[in-house]
């Protein structure tokens, strides 16, 4: 794309600083939230853009937003910066190089829903990355863009960064929820809902870094030129992470609806020794496997056709593998993930991944008999559909996929 609009940096040098950021329209979108628009016309302006939540789930914003109930105070906004899936590196290049137009997206999310307190939760690892956010919150402070009687009104807002403990499991919001209260970061059985019973049992919105960065140009620009750009399922334009056997790995941000022959071809130079391309990740190590022919390579990235190839776009984390890398090695790498990384909390992911990892590894030993991979198999279906949250469901995805689509390499 010749313009840029959450890699904004890429096209403006120095946007990360307050000035820079100002001279270009920073905070203007805030300031018209705050000083002509209701917090319900705010929220409807978000569900009309048709923005959806890019942290995975695609669960459309707005909508989320209108679930916090008006008789339950105070509110809360919770920005997930816990960014742990294998394969997802966009949400760190926002915060580092685009930051204010983040946080100004984290205060119209706070003005929307009535909440005077926000908070930006982190992975333990990106320490360096809260100490930054950390100086950008205290400047936004000192320039009267953070703090009482906003733009003259009688608005009030702050915004604290919370570093978490490294553990992916708080990726999942009630997970992130419970380790912000300073509990163990284990996913909360749901109903209820954070919208209604979210952070210190208060109503809250929680939303990805990436879906926040997005509002500003929303508000600015409005929900028609919004829904203009990528496709009627999915609205704006998204930061495809490609990785794996790409010549040129990185960011792309790029409308919805660009094939994931573009991406790797166009974008990310093709394939490392022009090898043919074999099986493609869409969301990380939680994805399905797609074969990677015609058809699929053709595929337009948005929600709705990738999940007409029996996989789902996820936060769009496009891990590639080509023909000289066996199915059976890479799921070995996603389950020895997700067994390190599961919390424990429910007998179905525990045990599952537990055994899950010892069958991969006697494959991996050199056991590719039949009864292995089918025990395999059949460990990872029973764990669908029975896990307390994600994370369960998740590690079976590539597991289950492999062994049907990719037969050849589980035999000895």
């Amino acid at each position: 794309m010749s313009q840029y609009f959450l890699l904004r940096h890429r096209d403006i040098p120095g946007i990360g600083k307050i000035d820079v950021y100002k001279k270009n329209g920073g905070f203007e979108a805030f300031k018209k939230a705050v000083t002509s628009m209701k917090p319900a016309e705010v929220t409807d302006a978000v569900k009309a853009s048709g923005l959806r939540g890019r942290g995975g789930a695609g669960f459309p914003a707005g909508v989320k937003w209108s679930f916090i109930p008006n008789n339950i105070w105070p509110h809360y906004v919770v920005a997930n910066a816990d960014e742990s899936e294998p394969g997802t590196f966009k949400d760190r290049e926002i915060m580092e190089s685009n930051p204010y137009q983040f946080l100004e997206g984290v205060a119209i999310a706070a003005y929307a829903v009535g909440a005077n307190a926000a908070y930006v939760y982190l992975r333990g690892e990106f320490w360096p990355v809260a100490h930054f956010l950390d100086e950008k919150i205290a400047e936004m402070e000192k320039a009267g863009f953070l703090g009482d009687k906003l733009f003259g009104t009688d608005y009030s807002l702050r915004i604290h960064t919370h570093l978490g403990a490294g553990a992916y499991i708080c990726g999942e919001e009630t997970a992130l929820l419970e380790s912000m209260e300073g509990k163990r970061g284990q996913p909360r059985i749901r109903p209820p809902f954070p919208a209604v019973y979210g952070l210190y049992g208060k109503p809250t919105v929680v939303n990805n870094v990436e879906t926040l960065t997005n509002v500003p140009l929303i508000i600015e620009k409005g929900a028609d030129w919004y829904k203009s750009l990528g496709t009627p399922d999915s609205a704006g334009v998204k930061i495809f992470s490609l990785s794996g056997r790409v010549k040129k790995p990185g960011n792309y941000e790029l409308p919805f609806g660009t094939t994931f022959r573009e991406l790797i071809y166009k974008y990310g130079g093709g394939i490392i020794d022009d090898r043919p391309v074999k099986a493609i990740m869409a969301a990380g190590a939680s994805s399905t496997m797609i074969v990677a022919d015609d058809k699929a390579l053709d595929t337009p990235m948005d929600y709705a056709s990738v999940r007409a190839l029996g996989a789902d776009l996820g936060s769009a984390s496009v891990i590639v593998i080509d023909d000289t890398v066996s199915i059976d090695w890479v799921i070995g790498k996603t389950i020895h993930f997700f067994e390190h990384e599961s919390c424990g909390k429910c007998t179905p992911c525990r045990e599952g991944c537990y055994w899950m990892l010892h069958l991969i590894e006697r494959i991996e030993h050199g056991e590719k008999t039949k009864e292995n991979v089918e025990l395999l198999h059949s460990v990872a279906k029973q764990m669908q559909n029975k896990c307390l949250c994600p994370l369960g469901e998740f590690s079976t995805m590539a597991v289950t996929t492999a062994i049907e689509r990719f037969p050849a390499d589980f035999k000895d």
